[in-house]
């Protein structure tokens, strides 16, 4: 595609309009939102007119959203729905323009330059591909531009912007239109920054000096330094490689089922990559061609998906997923009797898949020596695998959450899996005071974590109804092992998490430091976290 004159096709609120259109929800003026599919944050991710309307803004609590609009529908996030229900409109906009590229489910971009020699212009071709939209029941706004970046921008409020004006266009617009579009890459704590400084559109970030934004901002000041300027840092035609680098896989029998062409994108992904990496290039146009086999007829279709930043080998899979299983709802979806035959083997199905890096770069350094980038590449590719033999959930990764005990600030996510920020406010009321223990215990149900909280006297130390003490703490026993307590601090009362039939029974925490007074070899001193849990003490985390 010529870097000359760009088209692209906006569809606001995109997931809600798949919704609306899979029948997940009523088409109609009713406020509906999309919710996040980080639990713990619960926001809004995206949020219809009526919503709007109504006061729900993106990144709401929902909580929040739900008071003020008490008729909110909320919908499921579904990248899988978002990506099928769009290859559906992608069949539509194929008939009128010829080299559709997809940035992401709800947004693409072609060449106007070839759409407008062949409808007599620019709007006349605009305006067909709108057509083409409305006819399957989207809305879109289109923006045409002599950059990419610029035509994200002037699809979002409909504007053509003549040749060689990009720079005078941006210059007035807000710099959080930057961060608006997550295709454009643009890093939201950069864009805050540059407005708590002043700089608030793209006409004062334009006026300040490359190499002073370089050196205060680095890679992500300066990205955002050349959309502010309407510079590309994409090659016009760039030079294709030497060896060819596309994979290709023909199954032994037609792959008709959603989650069999799951699997085909992942391990075809991880083929691609292993290329690249040996080759020392990455991927930023990834050209998806399959042959389908329906009704005893093949088909060979085909998809562009243009990217940013460069595609990893989870994004490119997740882009084969979604691309193969909108080809197979719709292909399956045209022939009622195609599928599975009597004897078990399907006759409808994708017979050949090819992945072709059509433009490929070098990659981008990380660092002062780029060290670890290899390790790295090597260490996502096994764990990639694992995923896929023992799934998603087998490979996890801590990372901190908000919460009053230290144990409750960090959850364990998928690798791979962006569940967005979260909230990190060390001011929690009812936080546990420092120091925070360096390892968690066993957890509420593992034996090992129980202990029994001694006085002098041997007799049981319990925590009453005002969340005190019944009588000063003396020992700790731990299996064999017994424990003089030294110093302790608390309790501090838990209220919280009602609905949860075990934490409803969690009274208190309390810090605990004694020294071991057993015949065995001495531990020295230790401290834990104990808690108090259905009238038992229990340790929820160590110090040491």
């Amino acid at each position: 595609m010529s870097d000359t004159r760009i088209l692209a096709l906006w569809f606001p609120d995109w997931p809600i309009q798949a919704a609306v259109l899979a029948g997940d929800v009523p088409d109609g003026d009713v406020p509906v939102a999309v919710a996040g599919s980080d639990p713990v944050r619960g926001v809004v991710k995206v949020c219809g007119a009526q919503a709007r309307k109504a006061g729900v803004r993106r990144g709401m609590r929902l909580r929040r959203a739900r008071e003020v609009c008490p008729a909110l529908t909320l919908i499921d996030d579904v990248p899988e729905r978002d990506a099928r229900m769009f290859e559906q409109v992608l069949a539509g906009v194929d008939d009128v323009a010829a080299s559709v590229e997809v940035l992401r489910p709800g947004l693409l971009v072609v060449d106007a330059a070839t759409a407008a020699r062949y409808h007599g212009g620019e709007d006349t071709a605009a305006q067909r591909l709108i057509d083409a939209a409305a006819l399957a029941g989207v809305d879109c706004f289109a923006g045409i531009a002599d950059e990419i970046a610029t035509a994200l921008i002037a699809a979002r409020v409909g504007a053509v912007v003549p040749e060689g004006g990009s720079a005078e266009f941006l210059a007035p617009g807000d710099l959080r239109l930057a961060v608006a579009e997550e295709a454009l890459g643009c890093a939201p704590g950069t864009v805050e920054t540059f407005l708590e400084l002043g700089v608030r559109t793209f006409g004062d970030l334009a006026a300040l000096s490359r190499p002073a934004v370089m050196t205060r901002f680095g890679e992500s000041g300066a990205a955002l330094h050349r959309l502010a300027r309407a510079e590309t840092s994409r090659e016009i035609a760039p030079a294709l490689p030497a060896t060819p680098l596309a994979v290709s896989h023909e199954p032994d029998s037609p792959v008709a089922r959603v989650d069999e062409a799951a699997f085909l994108a992942r391990a075809l992904a991880t083929r691609l990559h292993r290329r690249l990496a040996d080759a020392g290039l990455c991927c930023r146009r990834l050209k998806v061609q399959a042959t389908i086999l329906v009704d005893g007829r093949e088909s060979v279709l085909e998809r562009i998906w243009r990217t940013r930043e460069p595609l990893t080998e989870q994004s490119t899979a997740e882009r084969v997923r979604w691309q193969l299983d909108g080809w197979l709802t719709s292909r399956m979806a045209e022939t009622p009797g195609a599928g599975v035959p009597d004897d078990g083997a399907p006759d409808s199905g994708i017979v050949r898949l090819t992945l072709d890096p059509v433009e490929v770069t070098t990659p981008e350094g990380t660092g002062l020596w780029d060290t670890g980038t290899a390790a790295d590449g090597a260490a996502g590719r096994v764990i990639t695998r694992v995923q896929s033999v023992l799934g998603t959930d087998a490979v996890l990764r801590p990372r901190p959450t908000g919460g009053r005990s230290p144990v409750e600030r960090i959850e364990f996510v998928p690798v791979g899996e962006d569940r967005g920020p979260v909230r990190d406010d060390p001011a929690w009321p009812g936080a546990l005071p420092g120091p925070h223990p360096a390892r968690r215990g066993g957890g509420v149900a593992h034996p090992t974590s129980r202990v029994r909280l001694l006085d002098a006297g041997d007799h049981p130390v319990k925590v009453t109804a005002e969340v005190l003490l019944d009588r000063p703490p003396h020992t700790v026993h731990w299996g064999t092992a017994r424990y003089r307590v030294t110093g302790w601090a608390g309790p501090w009362p838990v209220d919280e998490r009602w609905w949860d039939p075990d934490a409803r029974f969690r009274c208190a925490r309390v810090q605990i430091i004694a020294e071991d007074t057993s015949d065995r070899e001495s531990t020295g001193c230790q401290a834990w976290l104990l808690m108090w849990l259905k009238e038992r003490w229990l340790i929820e985390a160590s110090y040491r």
